[in-house]
């Protein structure tokens, strides 16, 4: 579904993706880990359109996409939801999902009418239902708390109808409690919609738990990648862990 090979890009002298080539098959979920400054956001932006490689190619679905725009990039089937949730803070749930699915139909203009499009609802009830929302339907985005605030951050990109779904840090700011329950609503999506996945996460305690492969960059580069498995007794992984953060690299070695 997605492949990027010899992704590469430099801001000024700093070079923050460098020859990244990767594959991500259909209905993978695929975790991006690294050390901070490794370029895991820089590589979510290349992907998506929002910055351009300096070279390399970036196939999304058998087609090379690398001079697309990010808009363009999304009306071909790849929606992200970002680290800080992006949402409208004067709208309901409801409302915000409404509004997310019927600009993705181009039929923005009929917003201002009383009742939505045929079919609209029930997409909008799906998506609730999908993400534990449903209760929270008539709840302004500004009063959810902050894991439901970025689990409608994720439903905004579903109502992208994705093949490919990124999740920049979906677990970030959270507490133990509602961090797990943020990624299981992640697995069970998953299982429901078999879309490829893609996210960032620093907890290696919900990457071991729910990924299917682990792919980990260090100062823009692919350090290694494979299975939970082989990512957990991979001494470079280990090594690159120990010289920044000495609490992630126990994780990995107890996990």
């Amino acid at each position: 579904m997605l492949r990027v090979e010899n992704l590469s890009k430099s801001f000024g002298g700093v070079t923050a993706t460098r020859d990244v080539t990767l594959d991500f098959p259909t209905g993978s979920l695929s975790a991006i880990i690294g050390p901070n400054g490794a370029g895991k956001t820089t590589f979510f932006n290349l992907i998506s359109g929002l910055i351009r490689p300096d070279r390399g190619r970036v196939v999304f679905d058998g087609h090379d996409i690398v001079e697309l725009s990010s808009l363009e990039v999304v009306r071909r089937g790849m929606a992200r939801a970002f680290q800080v949730a992006s949402l409208f803070p004067s709208l309901t749930v409801r409302e915000a999902l409404t509004a997310a699915i019927t600009s993705h139909q181009r039929r923005g203009w009929i917003l201002w009418r009383r009742f939505p499009l045929s079919g609209t609802s029930e997409r909008v009830d799906e998506i609730m239902e999908l993400l534990g929302l449903s209760a929270r339907a008539s709840t302004l985005s500004r009063n959810l708390s902050h894991g439901d605030q970025k689990l409608l951050d994720i439903g905004l990109a579903l109502a992208m109808d994705p093949k490919v779904l990124l999740l920049d840090e979906p677990t970030a700011g959270m507490g133990p409690d509602e961090r797990w329950r943020m990624i299981g609503q992640v697995h069970r999506l998953w299982e429901a919609k078999r879309m490829t996945v893609l996210f960032i996460e620093h907890d290696m305690d919900i990457v071991f738990k729910i990924a299917e492969s682990v792919h980990v960059l260090k100062y823009g580069a692919v350090l290694a990648q494979g299975t939970p498995d082989q990512i957990r007794q991979n001494q470079d992984v280990i090594d690159a862990y120990l010289g920044t953060d000495h609490h992630l690299a126990s994780a990995i070695g107890e996990a």
